[in-house]
């Protein structure tokens, strides 16, 4: 009786040094092309949560800034109903110039900018998990002290990274300086002593 107590012992104890099941292998930051932090260049794809600017010279009733709705759309007066996620912000510009002039104004000149980006999201092991606003040029170690540090229990040396623009999360080696970008949603494990 005593031999089974022992051996169900040491059955429950070593259960929970198992991993927490579908280990995904270590890479590098740069498999993400994430090794940096850079400034959002121009072929960054808007998507739901951005805010842009958009001005059309002349015209100050149609110069406003928009935010994109959930359905990734926003509606631009005389332009109608804008299809903007996935499109860059010239994109965008370019297409709203096109519809003012299909018969509202002549040459129109649209510039466009983005206000404020959609929000990143860190989860896990810091003090303080939620939605966060991107900051241009956002890092790992910004990204952290935005959520109030580490708890004690966090694995420090990786992380796990979701893109918005889709796939599953990446485990990737924690550098500080890695990029964060828009929608990315970041989590920290659990570490196991």
């Amino acid at each position: 009786m005593t031999r089974l107590a022992m051996m169900l012992s040491a059955v429950a104890l070593l259960s929970g040094c198992a991993g927490r099941g579908g280990d995904l292998p270590l890479q590098p930051a740069s498999a993400l092309g994430r090794e940096r932090a850079t400034p959002v260049d121009a072929t960054y794809q808007l998507g739901v949560g951005d805010q842009i600017a958009l001005a059309v010279y002349g015209e100050p009733d149609l110069t406003r800034t928009y935010a994109i709705n959930p359905n990734g759309t926003i509606e631009v007066p005389l332009a109608g109903t804008i299809k903007a996620q996935g499109m860059t912000i010239d994109a965008v510009s370019a297409l709203i110039r096109d519809r003012l002039a299909d018969g509202y104004l002549r040459n129109p000149s649209v510039t466009g900018s983005i206000v404020t980006y959609r929000p990143f999201y860190i989860l896990g092991e810091v003090n303080k998990p939620g939605q966060y606003p991107y900051q241009t040029g956002m890092t790992l170690e910004g990204a952290v002290a935005l959520a109030g540090g580490y708890t004690y229990r966090a694995q420090k040396n990786h992380v796990f990274i979701r893109p918005e623009t889709g796939g599953g999360e990446t485990k990737v080696e924690a550098t500080p300086e890695m990029a964060v970008r828009p929608g990315d949603t970041i989590r920290f494990a659990e570490r196991f002593f």
